[in-house]
């Protein structure tokens, strides 16, 4: 296997080299049928800053914790974290193999239509789309929760009295200074994730080494314990049932959702210099780092309860119940704020992914309006209508479905199958129509890696829909049905593909 690391293009080049490695990025982009539109500064950091901010460990590794501790215990956190990240990390190795190949903007959505044809492309497109919509609702429904349930009560606030009018009004203005900060360009939104990227590694570690100072006792055996926390036992988080294997599996979704948004990577190689070899890297790295810092972390908070039991019990107020249990309020409120910022940059790295997703499908016609949300910027450099939309969607859809743990359930779902289609389409044009790959391969070890991604996405499927989530099912097979009504009805007629797309 190549090791993305190895690049004769340095990290940080100099002036004089960037210019030449920009040279290549835009005469690549050329080649696969497009001209350079966006403005293309981003550094290997800032790629990887990017998608390491959207998966963001202090977000979906806090906010949904309680669907992994509620399900089989201290288990489904000891054991279920790793083996999730695991299967995270197979995508990340393939998708990583596919973006060295194909570094355009939008990167699912080509990498379909050049090894399965401009159908499963603009199918996968659709997916990744509303996975990406409904990931930016989750967290910024999740920040929302979050901060009112964490810094509210300093400010004199009762979550428990603050209504869906309320949080409404809050994602309107959370989305809306997201979308804003992307508007005004990508030197800003990238200084912004770049930011990012160092603060969650500094508040995960201090609230990782907080927990194991302050911790009560540590006792290790709780990261292998199995215990039913289904029904009460559990504050309700999944409904009562005697399967712990089924409860496991369960548990898997706090994990999963956690670790998903890499692909914002990929959805920014237009902007990136040297992007066949930093998009992978970045990849890798983003998924290897949530992986192994949000185990620690995670760790921590279950070491640190003076009871799982109680904790189990709290719901989705684990979290708040430990740290006011064993750390001090400064402390506490320090964290709070630090945790707070990061899932907000959380959210605005997602209306950049999204965005950028968005202009790229609408650049080949794919979208309704597409003329308009293709436009890029003239002062900005940014796809400004597609920057609005992605918001405006995402902000429409907490509406529709204000209920935390359902909205993580979709977006897990989407984004997955997005991943895994054209997976699973290099699977079958591997060494075939698939035959020049870029700097990062992993040779004949992408076909296993590609069968257990296609196997973990199964899987994953089936764990989304489980109640209390099967509001997520409807979603789902209505999303399918239209995909599928909508192409045979009459757009696959006249929708021509990404240049480098095949006819079918």
């Amino acid at each position: 296997m190549q090791d993305p690391a190895r690049s004769d293009v340095p990290t940080e080049p100099t002036p004089t080299a960037e210019s030449e490695v920009i040279a290549d990025d835009v005469r690549q982009l050329h080649r696969m049928g497009y001209a350079q539109e966006l403005l293309r500064r981003m550094s290997g950091f800032s790629n990887f800053a990017v998608s390491f901010s959207i998966i963001c460990i202090l977000a979906g590794g806090l906010t949904s914790y309680h669907l992994g501790l509620s399900a089989a215990g201290g288990a489904s956190i000891g054991l279920g974290w790793p083996l999730s990240c695991l299967l995270s990390f197979c995508f990340a190795l393939a998708m990583a193999q596919l973006a060295s190949a194909f570094p355009t903007a939008g990167g699912l959505y080509h990498w379909a239509s050049i090894l399965g044809g401009k159908g499963l492309g603009w199918a996968t497109a659709w997916f990744n789309l509303v996975g990406l919509v409904t990931v930016l609702s989750a967290i910024n429904v999740g920040a929302y929760l979050f901060i009112a349930s964490s810094l509210g009560p300093v400010f004199g606030i009762d979550p428990e009295k603050l209504g869906p009018g309320h949080q409404l009004a809050a994602i309107v203005v959370i989305t809306a200074t997201q979308a804003l900060f992307n508007h005004r360009g990508i030197r800003l939104t990238t200084r912004l994730t770049d930011f990012s990227g160092y603060l969650i590694f500094v508040v995960a570690i201090v609230l990782t080494a907080s927990m194991l100072l302050f911790a009560p006792r540590l006792d290790a055996s709780r990261l292998v314990t199995f215990t039913n926390f289904s029904g009460a036992a559990g504050g309700d988080v999944w409904p009562a049932t005697n399967g712990m294997t089924w409860l496991f599996l369960l548990g898997l979704l706090m994990p999963a959702y956690t670790v998903t948004g890499f692909d914002a990577s990929a959805h920014t190689a237009e902007e990136t210099v040297g992007a066949a070899t930093n998009v992978p890297r970045a990849i890798l790295r983003a998924v290897l780092y949530s992986g192994v810092f949000g185990y620690l972390m995670v760790a921590s908070i279950l070491l640190a309860m003076p009871s799982v039991e109680v904790g189990a019990s709290k719901g989705p107020g684990v979290f708040f119940w430990v740290m006011g249990e064993i750390l001090p309020r400064p402390l506490q409120i320090a964290l709070y704020v630090g945790i707070g910022i990061a899932q907000y940059l959380c959210g605005l790295a997602t209306v950049t992914s999204a965005s950028r997703m968005t202009y790229a499908f609408a650049r080949d016609g794919g979208l309704p309006f597409s003329y308009a949300l293709r436009r890029v910027s003239d002062v900005h450099r940014t796809p400004a209508h597609a920057i609005w939309v992605v918001a405006a969607v995402s902000t429409a859809f907490t509406i529709y479905t204000p209920v935390y743990s359902t909205i993580t359930a979709v977006c897990t779902i989407f984004l997955y199958i997005s991943y895994g289609m054209p997976i699973a389409l290099g699977l079958f044009a591997y060494g075939r129509t698939w035959t020049t790959m870029g700097p990062f391969s992993l040779g004949p070890w992408y076909r296993l890696v590609a069968v257990i991604c296609v196997l973990g996405c199964a899987l994953l499927l089936a764990i989304g829909v489980a109640p209390p989530n099967d509001k997520a099912l409807p979603i789902t097979l209505g999303a399918l049905f239209v995909t599928i009504l909508v192409w045979f009805g009459g757009l696959r007629r006249v929708f021509k593909g990404p240049p480098a797309a095949g006819p079918a």
